[in-house]
């Protein structure tokens, strides 16, 4: 799978987030404009393009990324757990939302449920689940566009979310542990690419999983959520409640391939 981001979107996003013209940071790479912007637009990095510089202007490690222009992808196999199922479909664009059950119960749980019912209901079907619990990283539409088809399939599942419109009940708070059959399921604010951004924690998986955060927006393999009003924000809570946890943790994001923790701390620009 893809990266969700090339280098050029990395450097577009700090640079937005900052408040930085494309004048200050095509000086700062020692590129001419027009170059400098297919460096924005298509990721095509110019032999002569001065990444410690640019780095340094926009707040990102250079290294780090030079390994994403380099073609780093991410080394986790999600499969290892037939247990946990990522659901992507695509309506102009790609978004995964995630289904994850104890094995014992069959008790399950839906992260998001991205642009259409179908494929959800076709696994929940498949292994006799039920659906019981359904938990929302936040509130933008290509993360939320089946809700309604899924709460008329499952009228009384349990709506989980950080969003103020939200009834007090479905809210979530940091004290509360949510039990799925033998899974413990908590969760963490992540605002910044969203106001309402949340990631949910998933503990006592069946091995060989280790634990797993269901990060939606806030961090992508290699790169983060765009968050042009709110991004500094967004970068110190994705270091506080993402990158804080194990290095063995699998990030589930709403965009592009699996991640780890351990990973994201050697490669991701951003941190």
């Amino acid at each position: 799978m893809e990266l969700e981001d090339h280098v050029g979107d990395i450097i577009a996003k700090a640079r937005k987030g900052l408040g930085i013209n494309t004048n200050q940071a095509a000086n700062a790479a020692e590129l001419n404009l027009t170059n400098y912007s297919r460096l924005e637009e298509d990721g095509d990095l110019e032999p002569e393009t001065n990444l410690s510089n640019l780095g340094k202007l926009l707040g990102l490690t250079s290294n780090k990324l030079s390994l994403i222009a380099s073609g780093w992808r991410p080394d986790v196999d999600l499969l290892i757990n037939e247990n946990i199922q990522q659901i992507s479909t695509n309506e102009g664009m790609e978004v995964h939302c995630y289904l994850v059950w104890d094995e014992e119960s069959l008790d399950a749980a839906l992260f998001d449920t991205g642009w259409r019912p179908e494929p959800i209901l076709e696994i929940v079907t498949k292994y006799n689940l039920h659906l019981k619990h359904l938990f929302i990283t936040h509130t933008h539409h290509d993360h939320i566009a089946a809700i309604t088809p899924i709460r008329k399939k499952f009228p009384n599942i349990e709506l989980h979310s950080s969003s103020p419109n939200a009834p007090e009940r479905q809210r979530n708070s940091a004290q509360k542990i949510i039990k799925v059959g033998n899974l413990n399921i908590s969760s963490r604010e992540t605002p910044g690419h969203a106001d309402d951004g949340a990631t949910y924690i998933i503990d006592n998986l069946k091995c060989p999983t280790p634990q797993m955060a269901i990060v939606g927006d806030a961090i992508f393999a290699g790169s983060m959520g765009g968050a042009h009003n709110h991004y500094e924000l967004a970068r110190e809570k994705v270091q506080s409640e993402i990158l804080s946890l194990p290095k063995e943790t699998i990030l589930c994001p709403g965009h592009g391939p699996i991640t780890t923790v351990g990973e994201q701390q050697l490669v991701n620009p951003f941190f």
